[in-house]
């Protein structure tokens, strides 16, 4: 079975499952199957549960702009989020919503197996990374498992100020010299635990 097979068998099995929480549109994710480098936000807001797309309103306009920027097509990447439908109000996931949509995300990931992992804001980050925090290891190569982990600012939160779009598109900026070194790994194995410590894992690529 091809990717694009296995993530709609994948999707249809996330939409007849009565324990999800949530009541709103499905927004399972759209890009590449084959992509060497997968975004993953933390849930849909309006725009994308009205559109039934991912990261497509404000933040996801501003996401598309930078992929344009550094020379890269949508089509060449895979977007996503944890928490595939939208909570009230546009408010943070909770705990519990995230477990419940955590084995559909690992799935996913596991189907894609991209190259890189870019946690887009710190709910994204910590399934990967329980430790880590957003302001302090944005921006830095961490390995988890067999998968190298490139952790960004929300790109809604970029939105907010001069200095978080500042760091925001720095660390844009080092997404191609950092798939390159992954690429040179030949690596392209299943997702692994998450690490338990972040200094034990934490590898410098620049």
């Amino acid at each position: 079975m091809d990717k694009n097979s296995e993530l709609e068998g994948l999707k249809a099995e996330m939409q007849k499952d009565p324990k999800l929480p949530l009541g709103t549109n499905l927004v399972f994710g759209e890009g590449n199957p084959e992509c060497e480098v997968l975004f993953i936000g933390e849930a849909p807001g309006a725009t994308e549960d009205e559109m039934i797309r991912p990261f497509v309103g404000r933040a996801g306009q501003l996401l598309r702009k930078s992929l344009r920027d550094i020379g890269w097509q949508e089509k060449d990447v895979y977007i996503t989020n944890i928490v595939k439908r939208r909570p009230p109000e546009n408010r943070d996931p909770l705990p519990e919503e995230i477990e419940s949509y955590k084995p559909y995300l690992t799935r996913q990931v596991d189907i894609i197996a991209p190259k890189i992992i870019v946690p887009l804001g710190r709910f994204a980050m910590n399934y990967f990374l329980p430790l880590a925090k957003i302001t302090r290891d944005q921006g830095k190569i961490f390995k988890s498992g067999n998968y190298f982990i490139l952790p960004m600012l929300h790109p809604a939160a970029a939105l907010r100020g001069t200095g978080a779009m500042r760091m925001y598109e720095e660390t844009f900026r080092k997404l191609p010299s950092a798939l390159e070194k992954a690429k040179g790994t030949g690596e392209k194995v299943p997702i692994a635990e998450a690490p338990k410590k972040v200094e034990d894992v934490q590898r410098k690529l620049f």
